[in-house]
């Protein structure tokens, strides 16, 4: 196969790969852009024809790749990388006495090898994308279930207003936080595809890099909610709570502000030093770090507070004066947040401190693990503190039992109304009580 034959196999290769996979404007289609530079490429070829009709020289030339105009012997003539490759450089062709030399560099050098841009995608490449397409599905679904129930916990303890207490408003504070967590990450990952269409455009919408702020936003409002509510257990564990209502303006302060001014933080950094995409590339590590410390210390204090809570409630079991109720009442108290901090505080910490020089396969098994266990995370949260919570099943048992109290009393009221009618005699309120109460 003549090498330009190659070239042009490899081209069209990539071209049709780019179409298939996503529909891309116009301006952006490398395919469009290529037809175009042929279309005009023709178009000077023809002109030169008429204009150069008895001269010497090479005659005008599109080569799959490059438009090469009409030139004398002798005459070297350099172009540009096509428009339609999206890369920077040179490439030059001799005009001879037998025609166009080979180009120097080959294309493959000259404007290939900085990304691959004209070799077809690999089965590696396309396993990977696959890979990635089934991990989306995933924590899409896992998501999705606990915004659900996310939701229907919050709602819960909004109207039950025997629910309201210092306690069950740092619950909701979390609750609030996985919500936010899981609608940003959709939005982030909705923002993420439609900005796929410019990336060979090499212009990237300002909605992206928005969509990945509040993204990492709602991430970090996550963990600092988390530290806020191992606080808060440990305080209550250790007796050391002594005005509830006024550090709850410090909670909500720390667990919205806190992520706010690192969130700020990052941006600016981000757009001064890294300006690249939708700020989804992590070149310079240090701007990276300044989301990842904060985790790393919200999750080993967290740790912390766990350790201090387990060490306590051992040496309270271990006491010979322990009394039975109120070894149940500490029981009772450290049984949901305990569950979740041990269980997803471990979790944090392993996924926190992996290695990043790790094989592919090591690392998609690992990320699909960390990924199940993340999505998943805000329907056990809603499971722990509001569907297995005494308080609020009884305050859903009794509702439940007064609905009923009043249907079972209206449908009375409106069998005695019709006796009325025909008795003539008026039904009080005490012969109704009287009644109801004959009837349970």
């Amino acid at each position: 196969m003549k090498r330009s034959e190659f070239h042009k196999a490899a081209v069209a290769a990539l071209l049709t790969f780019c179409t298939h996979v996503k529909s891309i404007p116009l301006e952006c289609d490398p395919e469009y852009l290529w037809f175009q530079e042929e279309m005009n490429c023709n178009n000077i070829i023809h002109q030169d024809n008429f204009t150069h009709t008895n001269s010497t020289g090479c005659s005008g030339l599109w080569d799959d790749v490059n438009c090469w105009p009409h030139a004398e012997v002798g005459d070297v003539i350099s172009k540009q990388c096509p428009m339609f490759l999206r890369v920077k450089g040179t490439v030059r062709r001799n005009c001879t006495e037998n025609g166009w030399s080979d180009p120097v560099p080959p294309y493959m050098l000259a404007c290939g090898s900085m990304n691959g841009i004209v070799h077809p995608p690999s089965d590696m490449m396309v396993a990977s994308h696959e890979y990635f397409m089934w991990v989306k599905i995933m924590y899409t679904v896992g998501y999705s279930i606990s915004v659900i129930s996310l939701t229907i916990a919050f709602m819960l303890l909004c109207v039950f207003r025997k629910l309201h207490c210092t306690r069950n408003f740092i619950h909701m504070q979390l609750f609030l936080s996985f919500i936010l967590r899981a609608v940003f990450i959709f939005i982030r990952d909705a923002a993420l595809h439609n900005s796929q269409d410019y990336y060979h455009c090499e212009s990237h919408p300002l909605g992206c890099k928005v969509a990945l702020i509040f993204s990492n936003y709602g991430i970090l409002a996550n963990y600092s909610w988390l530290l806020v509510e191992g606080h808060y257990l440990h305080s209550l564990i250790h007796l050391c709570l002594h005005s509830p209502r006024k550090r709850l303006h410090w909670y909500i302060s720390f667990g919205w502000g806190t992520p706010m001014l690192i969130i700020i933080v990052w941006s600016v950094a981000k757009y001064l030093q890294e300006d690249e995409g939708c700020w989804e590339t992590r070149s310079r590590g240090w701007i990276w770090w300044i989301l990842r410390v904060p985790v790393i210390l919200f999750i080993t204090v967290n740790l912390l507070f766990f350790l201090r809570i387990i060490q306590t409630i051992i040496s309270k079991m271990r006491a010979p004066d322990m009394i039975g109720n109120e070894f149940k009442q500490h029981k009772k108290l450290a049984k949901s947040t305990l569950l979740l901090v041990s269980l997803f505080g471990v979790q944090y910490a392993l996924f926190t401190f992996f290695p990043d020089g790790i094989n592919i396969l090591t690392f998609q098994i690992w990320n699909t693990i960390e990924l199940a266990l993340a999505s998943t995370q805000g329907f056990v949260v809603a499971l722990l503190y509001c569907f297995l919570n005494g308080e609020v099943q009884h305050e859903i048992t009794r509702r439940w039992r007064r609905w009923r109290l009043k249907q079972r009393v209206h449908g009375d009221a409106r069998l005695h109304h019709g006796s009325l009618s025909q008795s003539g005699i008026p039904l009080t309120q005490i012969s109704l009580l009287a009644r109801v109460n004959n009837i349970s």
